[in-house]
């Protein structure tokens, strides 16, 4: 069973994204309340495929923690957050974050954000997205798992059949398509693949 690593001071939250994590994912969730508990939680029961951190609470030091815990884990590391900045979550993924998942995410959203990055992919909200859109320079990158699937929409399979030619979840082939869609400004499916044939993805 994937084992993560949970970390939230606040105990109503903690308990209700593992609760999540449990039902919705199947996952083996271990718990703890700041960083100091995350690093010995890590310490006892490691090695976890996945740990969360939430940014606020003890010993997270803003930042600092994040590479803190991906030194001791060495493992993908995400940032929760219910009130940073598209900013703050910016400079969490340039520092290495897995992902930036707000909390108010719904639990087949969360799950499949947990998916995303056990598959190596970094995973960013849609709304964070957007805020960064303009921001971004240079030709459009999409990861090897996006391109994977934007090369089955091209050949015209559905989500059901990318899913089993890649063996990963229909939900998260539905993730990947909503961010190449947004990397690449793509309307719908058929634009997407309009767009794959011009850059030559046969």
């Amino acid at each position: 069973m994937t084992k993560l690593l949970l970390a939230d001071d606040h105990d109503l939250v903690r308990e209700m994204i593992a609760a999540y994590l449990r039902a919705q994912g199947g996952f083996e969730v271990h718990v703890a309340e700041s960083l100091g508990a995350a690093l010995d939680v890590q310490e006892k029961n490691g090695p976890f495929q996945l740990v969360l951190l939430d940014l606020m609470m003890p010993g997270m030091d803003s930042l600092t923690g994040l590479g803190v815990m991906k030194a001791r884990a060495k493992c993908p590391v995400a940032i929760l957050s219910g009130t940073a900045t598209a900013e703050i979550g910016r400079r969490a993924l340039r520092s290495g974050a897995a992902g930036f998942l707000p909390k108010t995410l719904d639990p087949q959203s969360l799950v499949a954000a947990v998916h995303h990055m056990l598959l190596g992919e970094t995973y960013t909200p849609l709304d964070f997205l957007e805020t960064g859109e303009s921001e971004a320079e240079g030709p459009v990158r999409l990861t090897p798992r996006e391109t994977d699937v934007l090369v089955g929409i091209l050949h015209g399979k559905s989500n059901k059949e990318i899913a089993r030619d890649l063996d990963i979840q229909e939900v998260t082939v539905k993730l990947h398509l909503k961010t190449l869609s947004r990397k690449l400004g793509a309307k719908n499916r058929t634009h997407a693949a309009m767009i794959a044939r011009d850059m030559g993805l046969t």
